[in-house]
């Protein structure tokens, strides 16, 4: 349900807050006050268009806030939804839900399963041809939902073995142009012979081979300078330290130490020159290591950045070629799955068709009493069921289901859409929701003037089509109708008035006397004694 809504900026509203009951909740008020104002607003935050020439004179933004309750709802495990919309002078869009910034597209999305508002010309849901069938089989019940369970197991298998089938090359030329493309790269791969790890050490010993001269002149340098220079300076000092080795200790160890030096330096001079044979490199050798690296760098381009990647593609490849060589056999096998499948498909989908049929004609005959009951007995309904007769299955079977009306006497079917008058699309549509209101899972209900068009009898069945959906769904109405005003859960008195040279809409909840005396006034234009006890007779009735 929704709980509280919050208006800031809008038209004459200045900054309003609503609290809302459960049941059915009846908007009265002055002409020009903001009622219709109040619900379009809804419609607002539901993700319907808004016109910056709406927000308030003088202000720059426009909010709209609305707390609603809905325990079934996924969006909040406590069950309380916040949803938010902030709108600027300047175009700029701000939607939130539980405080997480969405697209208005998503607000709408979210919002069509828990507000419908119905206005003369609007209706979300019901003029939504798609979900008519939902309708019916929410109408019909088990019957028909216990095949379509069935039905929807065997639907996803009959579109998993589809998408394998169009995924499986079942055309010819197709299926070789693929395997000729697989066994080339596995080819290409296969003859490179491809070691892992083997680029990082052709690469480190190409960096050897393209700075050659600058090692061997280094080396040599190194050699000279430890060979000539550093092993005879070395060698001479410890000549000289063998001379005092007896004078003391401390001569002993230094000389110790020194020889240790000495010898490093040996084995060092050793490997330094063994260094420098490495640095002659054979040209051939650098043109072979050259043409491997390049071989691995086209590869890695192509198939992945690194041999385990090509690795790893090579034996993808291999089972590709592998199922391709032998689809021939996997199709026969899927088709033959395919239609079996299919089979039971149909049978289900026949059976659905059958269900659908017998319990159309009842939810006509249930929708058309209705109508007679809202004054319009020359009205007649009708849901037309439509078979694919090509077996283009889809989620609900082989059919396709369309509300149709007639309103006049002579006149053909036509889609709701197609309604031209205020007052019939709005008692048809009450009708329907009548009908459907325990299977209308929409649990918030707004009706904008659905009188507009009706009065007396029929004002009176409105009113009481309305009560009866208002048991199973919060409903919101707005009205200039005494009877519908009678019975109100609650009511709510919507006015206006200057402050500070400026106008604003205010509202209030009503009392019991309150509410008789707004009655009174909707019936009489003004409160007379007379009125008065017509208002508590309505009140009475209700």
């Amino acid at each position: 349900m929704l709980s509280t809504l919050h208006i800031k900026n809008i038209g004459i509203i200045d900054d309003l807050s609503i609290d809302f009951n459960e049941g059915f909740n009846v908007l009265t008020g002055e002409t020009g006050a903001g009622k219709t104002l109040i619900i379009g607003t809804l419609a607002i935050i539901a993700g319907g268009r808004f016109s910056k020439e709406m927000i308030r004179k003088g202000e720059n933004y426009s909010l709209i806030e609305a707390n609603i309750y809905c325990p079934e709802n996924e969006l909040s495990e406590d069950g309380n939804i916040i949803v938010s919309r902030e709108i600027y002078a300047n175009g700029r869009n701000t939607c939130k839900i539980n405080g997480k910034l969405v697209t208005v597209t998503e607000l709408k999305n979210c919002m069509n399963k828990i507000i419908d508002i119905h206005g003369q010309h609007d209706s979300q849901n019901l003029l939504d041809n798609s979900k008519h069938i939902q309708y019916l089989d929410g109408f019909i019940g088990n019957e028909v939902l216990e095949l379509k369970q069935k039905y929807l197991e065997y639907y996803r298998k009959y579109n998993e073995i589809k998408e394998k089938l169009k995924n499986n090359y079942g055309d010819e030329t197709e299926k070789e142009r693929r395997l000729d493309l697989l066994r080339y790269q596995y080819n290409e791969i296969e003859a490179a012979n491809l070691k892992i790890g083997e680029d990082l050490e052709l690469e480190e010993k190409h960096n050897l081979m393209v700075n050659s001269e600058r090692l061997k002149e280094n080396l040599n340098a190194v050699d000279e300078n430890l060979s000539y220079n550093a092993i005879d300076f070395i060698s001479n000092s410890i000549k000289c330290l063998e001379k005092i080795e007896d004078y003391g200790s401390v001569y002993k160890e230094k000389l110790l130490e020194l020889k240790n030096v000495y010898y490093e330096i040996q084995e060092i001079t050793r490997d330094i020159s063994n260094l420098k044979e490495d640095a002659d490199f054979d040209e051939y050798e650098r043109d072979e290591i050259e043409r491997r690296l390049d071989i691995i760098f086209s590869l890695k381009r192509k198939y992945g950045n690194s041999i385990n990647k090509i690795l790893e593609y090579e034996d993808k490849l291999k089972i590709e070629i592998e199922q391709i060589e032998n689809i021939d056999e996997i199709n026969k096998k899927l088709k033959a799955e395919l239609k079996n499948v299919e089979k039971e498909m149909n049978i289900l989908a026949n059976k659905m068709n059958e269900v659908r049929n017998i319990y159309s004609i009842k939810l006509n005959d249930k929708i058309n009493r209705e109508l007679k009951e809202l004054e319009m007995p020359n009205a007649k309904f009708k849901v037309e069921i439509e078979r694919n007769e090509n077996r283009e299955y889809n989620s609900n079977g082989l059919d396709k289901v369309y509300f149709l009306i007639c309103t006049n006497i002579g006149e053909g079917y036509n889609e709701l859409t197609k309604i031209a008058s205020g007052g019939e699309m709005s008692r048809i549509m009450l009708a329907i929701k009548t009908v459907l209101a325990d299977v209308d899972d929409v649990p918030i209900l707004i009706f904008d003037e659905i009188d507009t068009g009706i009065s007396g009898k029929a004002a009176n069945a409105v009113a009481e089509k309305m009560k009866i959906i208002s048991t199973k769904h919060q409903t919101l109405c707005i009205t200039h109708s005494a009877s519908i005003a009678a019975k109100g859960d609650s009511n709510y008195y919507i006015y206006k008035k200057v402050e500070q040279e400026k106008t604003k809409t205010c509202i209030k909840l009503l009392d019991e006397q309150e509410t008789i005396k707004e009655i009174a006034r909707i019936s009489n234009g003004e409160i007379t004694k007379i009125a008065l006890e017509n208002a508590k007779e309505l009140r009475k009735a209700s």
